[in-house]
């Protein structure tokens, strides 16, 4: 091995998007309308939420923080993707990495928690509509989520700790758009087996668990809608878990292609379009999904834009 590869990197230079620098300012832009979206969308549904008393129910309680924290994880790479774009490349510190590295693990992991309490939450409604009130009470929502918090946390720590006692060397430049596992893992040296082990068990407990409870909960709820006599009546149960399942879909759709496949060889155009779409784009569509196929908040957002009309 050359004697270059047994230099240790102390910082690290994002390059993603720089091979072509003529898109640099039509991405900027792009990013930039993804970005500023994203806040108002996000923003606009949590204060939604809290104004009209129709939405203070356990659904909508789950939304809204599932609403700030597409705000903070959004937050974590947007903007430093407008910021390599816009000066061809960005060094990140070796601790500025590993903060992001955290951040975007705690926001990501609390994501998919929160998704997996809304598709228990519809089992709830949907299969158990008698218990459904003493159930999801405030206390229990109340632990619910913060439960999520926690366990984000727990699982952001241990797989920070695990990525960043790896040893990095050789090039320092990351063909990516933020400080991820895969870039990473790519620049290791020596001996990683215990630490990629502990991530790769934290990741499969993570993304698939949520997606059993997920698949679970749902299974529960098709086969209560099938027992329905009624055809309004199916359609009518079913509208009420359709922007949660378009919402889980995207979201772990693209969760899955990133972590649970192949990494071999270098990153590639594909890696980097759909980790924009899990990062920057899925953030900015949930508040459209759940404003588009959602009686309920169509009708809470009418109401306000009269009011604001009419004061």
């Amino acid at each position: 091995m050359a004697e270059k590869n047994f230099t240790l990197v102390t910082e690290f230079l994002l390059m993603a998007f720089t091979d072509c620098p003529e898109r640099a300012l039509p991405l900027f832009l792009l990013f930039l309308f993804i970005y500023l979206t994203t806040l108002w969308g996000n923003l606009g549904m949590i204060i939604l939420i809290r104004v009209d008393l129709r939405l203070h129910t356990p659904m909508y309680f789950l939304l809204s923080h599932l609403s700030f924290m597409d705000i903070c994880y959004s937050s974590v790479t947007v903007p430093q993707m407008m910021a390599v774009l816009l000066e061809h490349g960005v060094a990140l510190s070796y601790t500025r990495c590993a903060a992001q590295f955290f951040l975007f693990t705690f926001f990501g992991s609390i994501d998919c928690y929160l998704l997996a309490l809304m598709a228990y939450d519809r089992y709830l409604a949907v299969c158990r509509p008698l218990l459904y009130v003493t159930i999801m009470t405030q206390k229990a929502r109340l632990g619910f989520v913060g439960g999520a918090y926690v366990a984000g946390v727990f699982s952001a720590l241990v797989r920070t700790v695990s990525a960043f006692t790896l040893s990095f060397c050789g090039t320092n430049e990351i063909d990516f758009i933020f400080c991820d596992l895969p870039p990473l893992l790519k620049l290791t040296c020596g001996d990683s087996y215990t630490q990629e082990v502990v991530i790769i068990v934290f990741a499969i407990f993570v993304i698939p668990a949520c997606m059993v409870v997920i698949l679970v909960s749902y299974l529960l709820i098709i086969l209560a809608i099938v027992r329905i006599p009624s055809v309004g009546g199916r359609a009518k149960t079913f509208s009420t878990c359709a922007s949660h399942l378009t919402s889980v879909s995207l979201f772990f759709g693209t969760l899955i292609f990133m972590y649970l496949r192949d990494k071999s060889g270098q990153s590639t155009e594909k890696d980097r379009v759909v980790s924009v779409f899990y990062t920057a784009v899925i953030p900015m569509l949930n508040p459209l999904i759940y404003s588009l196929r959602n009686k309920e908040v169509k009708e809470a957002l009418k109401k306000a834009l009269n009011r604001a009309r009419l004061s």
